[in-house]
């Protein structure tokens, strides 16, 4: 089952860049550097990615859920 998810994204991913590829060979002419672009095309989805984890980051207790390694403070003692 999960094979053959894997097996359809790689064979889409495969078509893609022998599209690009072709493309490539007919493009007329080369095209400018730009270097911002290229900045924001190499550090935008890292920083995008990592925003995104520490957004949902939640350290251990603070979501209101016990840790499952912490001990119980209430052991079932009664205190009337």
């Amino acid at each position: 089952m999960k094979l053959a998810g894997v097996v359809r994204l790689w064979a889409l991913a495969l078509a893609i860049s022998a599209l690009l590829a072709a493309a490539g060979e007919r493009w007329p002419a080369p095209l400018p550097l730009q270097l911002p672009l290229v900045w924001g095309l190499v550090w935008l989805p890292p920083l995008a990615m990592g925003l995104w984890l520490l957004a949902r980051w939640r350290l251990p207790g603070a979501s209101g859920v016990p840790d499952p390694g912490a001990p119980d403070p209430d052991r079932g003692e009664s205190i009337d």
